[in-house]
């Protein structure tokens, strides 16, 4: 009797100690990203940064070459593709771009613009500038 109940005893361990790990794995998964289509509409206001040279042509999360001279930006969340208008709340210039890397890093900031896409709106001696992001596509 004493060793069924050690058996008993030694299932019911593994059993609490593999649902702790589906647990433990279920709370590390990643809501899947979103449809870009479900993000029409979707507006954030915050702070744009753009890229350094130093970053030209190397590899994007999405797995493009950065190019200095596309109008692409850094998203923390929106699917790659998405395609924004953005706009600089100061002077009302925007600019369409395209998502096709993650980022900016910086608490505070919203997006990363390549550098032909800050330009476009504002001087690049500002470095940050506020804006606002809509999801056109």
């Amino acid at each position: 009797m004493t060793q069924g109940m050690n058996t008993v005893n030694r299932y019911s361990t593994l059993m609490l100690k593999g649902l702790a790990v589906v647990v433990l794995l279920s709370a590390c998964v990643s809501v899947p990203p979103q449809s870009q289509e479900a993000n029409v509409g979707r507006v954030e206001h915050g702070k744009a940064s753009y890229y350094a040279m130093k970053y030209q042509f190397q590899t994007t999360a999405s797995g493009e070459p950065l190019n200095q001279f596309a109008h692409t930006a850094a998203h923390p969340n929106l699917p790659f593709g998405t395609k924004l208008k953005v706009t600089n709340v100061k002077n009302g210039k925007s600019i369409l771009v395209k998502v096709n890397d993650r980022g900016p890093f910086i608490k505070g900031r919203i997006i990363d613009l390549t550098r032909s896409a800050f330009a476009a709106i504002a001087d690049i001696d500002l470095g940050v500038i506020q804006v606002k992001i809509e999801v056109v596509r």
